[in-house]
Parts: structure tokens; sequence; C-alpha cells
């Protein structure tokens, strides 16, 4: 009889400490639309939580060539020796293009303005998916500058 008390009780608890964890995959954010003059809220999943990840075209290793071949060390930061790394925060839409670029940890603003340049420039990747649907997914992407 206490077993059956105490599931009752446990049973919504480990159904109300479920649903946060639940929760924590989506993201609700305001998406920055070039097609209109007012930004819209969507859903957005966080990488880890898609079945299938986003993907910049042709994978990695043309996504570091991509971003080795657009960027420009800035005039400023090279003559001062400034150096680091700039982690950027990104979303990549349902139809594979990018919004909502932001520095996440920046190293020094003229670094930080050439990272979010080079993630803007970026072609179309191919979406994420949850299901079977393409969903946006948030991503982020470190961009090194040495040296």
């Amino acid at each position: 009889m206490t077993r059956i008390i105490r599931n009752i009780i446990l049973a919504p608890l480990f159904v109300a400490l479920a649903i946060p964890a639940a929760l924590s995959q989506v993201t609700r954010v305001t998406i920055e639309s070039t097609h209109s003059q007012r930004n819209c809220c969507v859903n957005v999943y966080e990488y880890d939580y898609v079945d299938v990840p986003p993907q910049f075209p042709g994978g990695d290793r043309a996504m570091v060539n991509f971003i080795n071949k657009t960027r420009v060390y800035p005039y400023e930061a090279y003559k001062k020796h400034i150096h680091g790394r700039v982690m950027c925060s990104f979303i990549v839409n349902t139809d594979g293009s990018i919004c909502n670029v932001s520095v996440v940890k920046g190293a020094n603003p003229l670094l930080d303005k050439e990272a979010v340049r080079i993630i803007k420039e970026m072609p179309a990747w191919k979406a994420g998916k949850l299901g079977g649907e393409t969903v946006p997914v948030r991503c982020f992407l470190p961009i090194p500058f040495r040296l």
C-alpha cells in the first residue's frame, strides 16, 4: 500500500522535473525579418536536440575554407597585434538562410565585427531536421583570428 502511495506522490514530481528539461530544447527567439518591417517570434531548436543538425554546404572542411577565404584581418587589429577567437551564435532557418548573428564571447570589437560579417556572408546551409521536418536551429561557431 505504501508503495502505491509513494508512486502516486512521486510520479507527478518526475513529470514536473522532466518538463523544464524538455522545454530547454526549444528557445523562443525574435527573428529579424528582411522581407518586412516587423519581427516575428518562432521556436528555435538547440543544435544538440535535433535529429539532423544543420550543415554548411560541402561540410566542415568547406566551411573552414570559406572562413579562411572570406576573413579579412582588420588593419587596426593587425597593427596592434590583436588576436583571439570570437564565439558567434546564429540561427539556420528552415530554408537554410542565416539570421540573428550575434557575438557570444568577443575578442575585440574589430575582430567581433569581422566575425559577424563572415557569418552573414555564408551561403545557405542545409537546414536541420527534427522528426523529419525542417526546423530553425541555433548554432555556435568560433571564428579564430591569428597573426
